[in-house]
């Protein structure tokens, strides 16, 4: 029996397999035929499938052009058309053809009026972010995104129109084109206050406290984060969304210098990114560790990298970088400082945000440093310090009547011989308070009598 059944299932398969294959092949056949003859291609699956088993991109691509030319507009051919437009972007993409991306949102817009606008918003979206991740392309996608806007004008799409102006408007910022950004911004807030979106608000409101930020307005900067707080509290905002919410709180908490505020920010910022495995991870614990160090906790820094959440994935060059200021920061080491900066100068000095602080970092080291080659002495020669410090004794000289100036320590420069003199800790006396005290309770007494009097004269 068990002979018979296998032998039946072979003559089955051996009366099925030729007939499918068969037709399969004369399928294919039939499409590479009409590859040759016509200028396009039937809008079917089969046309995709023989895109798909090109030998080069060049020959998908191709194809793919000629199923879109496909004047049929049924349901099932839009559909299919819809599958082409996603899979020609995809390859453009691959092949960085970014010109021929913006070619196509043109080529397309007879075909955006057959099908529904919040399809057609897809699809743009889609085209331009496709442009956006080949490399070298910000003045394209400024250029595109100003055609797509005309476009959007022209055919009264508000929704899609008022999306592209906000990534415009980023795009701007990133291209340090801060005046046209505002101008667009402001006229943009406005309009969507009116329709009440709130997810896009938070989008543009956070955008707008970004641009504040850098043109240096801090009040603006966190107002339009308030701002965006506010229409995020009213909604379900995604993690991702708030996640960049908290990096943008820590960062202008970290440039009001309060550090423990914005570690705090930037570690929720973390959270959010490190569950999402979103790239941003990385730089909310970059700003953690800079933080740490800004607040004289270096210690910390190595603690932190080596704990089971960071783990090894995101081992590399941006904490490697923060390792090394944090271990020239403990050391008092302003050489390790410069060291440091020379070797992850694209981590350090190119980061706007942690440039920003590096400068202070620069100062606090150097006080440090200073503090420590003075504490053994009480009179001591400047030239002798800044040839300790390697440093040019003019700077020396500043820096260390700044730090008298500021309390640092207590001492005084003899000019005249090229001289630090240090005293010891004056000690507080306890009687100027005291007296300042007593003083201030008899003007209380005075007052209160005065009132009195008055009281009983009248």
């Amino acid at each position: 029996m068990k002979g018979a059944g296998s032998q039946t299932l072979r003559l089955g398969l051996t009366s099925f397999m030729p007939n499918s294959f068969d037709s399969y092949q004369s399928r294919t056949y039939n499409l590479k035929a009409a590859t040759m003859s016509s200028s396009h291609l039937p809008a079917t699956t089969d046309s995709l499938v023989l895109a798909t088993e090109t030998k080069t991109p060049s020959e998908a691509i191709s194809i793919l052009y000629r199923i879109l030319d496909n004047p049929s507009s049924s349901s099932e051919a839009l559909r299919i058309k819809e599958q082409a437009i996603s899979n020609l972007s995809d390859l453009l993409r691959q092949e960085n053809r970014a010109e021929e991306l913006k070619n196509l949102l043109i080529q397309l817009r007879p075909f955006f009026s057959l099908i529904p606008k919040a399809k057609t918003a897809k699809i743009v979206r889609g085209v331009v972010d496709a442009v956006a991740k080949i490399p070298d392309t910000s003045d394209l996608q400024i250029a595109l995104c100003k055609e797509i806007v005309q476009w959007t004008r022209t055919e009264k799409r508000t929704f899609l129109r008022q999306r592209i102006e906000a990534r415009l408007a980023a795009l701007l910022m990133e291209n340090k084109e801060y005046s046209e950004a505002l101008n667009l911004l402001s006229g943009l807030i406005k309009e969507v206050r009116r329709l009440d979106d709130k997810l896009l608000l938070v989008d543009i409101d956070l955008l707008e406290s970004k641009l504040h930020f850098s043109l240096r307005n801090l009040p603006k900067a966190k107002a339009a984060l308030t701002a965006a707080r506010t229409a995020a509290n009213a909604i379900y905002v995604p993690p991702a969304q708030q996640g960049i919410i908290d990096l943008q709180s820590g960062i202008l908490h970290a440039e009001e210098k309060d550090y423990k505020t914005a570690y705090s920010y930037f570690y929720e910022a973390f959270e959010a990114f490190n569950a999402l495995e979103d790239p941003q991870a990385i730089y909310s614990l970059k700003y953690m560790l800079l933080c740490k160090i800004m607040v004289s906790q270096a210690d910390d820094v190595a603690g932190i990298i080596s704990s089971p959440k960071v783990g090894l994935q995101y081992q590399g060059p941006e904490l490697d970088a923060m390792k090394a200021i944090a271990d020239a920061h403990s050391k008092r080491s302003l050489k390790l400082f410069e060291t440091a900066l020379r070797n992850f100068r694209a981590q350090l000095e190119e980061d706007p945000i942690v440039h920003r602080h590096l400068s202070s970092l620069y100062d606090t080291l150097l006080e440090q440093n200073l503090c420590r080659l003075i504490e053994p002495f009480s009179r001591v020669e400047i030239a002798h310090i800044a040839e300790l410090i390697e440093l040019p004794a003019d700077h020396v000289e500043k820096k260390l009547s700044q730090m008298i100036l500021d309390k640092k320590f207590a001492g005084t420069l003899d000019q005249g011989a090229g001289c630090l003199v240090i005293f010891d800790d004056p000690k507080t006396d306890a009687i100027y308070p005291a007296t300042l005290e007593t003083i201030s309770n008899m003007a209380k007494v005075v007052d209160s009598l005065y009132v009195r009097s008055a009281k009983i004269m009248a």
